[in-house]
């Protein structure tokens, strides 16, 4: 669906955040907290983040087949 651009770091250390947010959100009765869990969920799940592709950003190694030469 979107081109990745988090790798397996980012996508741990989110999965952490989004674990402690459900955590923070269950002890304060919470559906902001919830709802911003659940989106780093999502961000976990399909390796894209919407702050990263607005800034252009990306962590996700290189791959080989975008340096082949187009003809």
């Amino acid at each position: 669906m979107f081109k990745e651009n988090i790798n397996a770091t980012g996508r741990i250390l989110r999965f952490i955040i989004a674990l402690f947010l459900f955590g923070l959100a269950y002890w304060y009765h919470s559906w902001i907290l919830a709802a911003f869990g659940v989106f780093t969920l999502v961000e976990v799940y399909f390796s894209w983040c919407v702050f990263y592709q607005i800034m252009g950003w990306n962590s996700c190694p290189i791959s080989h087949d975008d340096k082949k030469p187009k003809t």
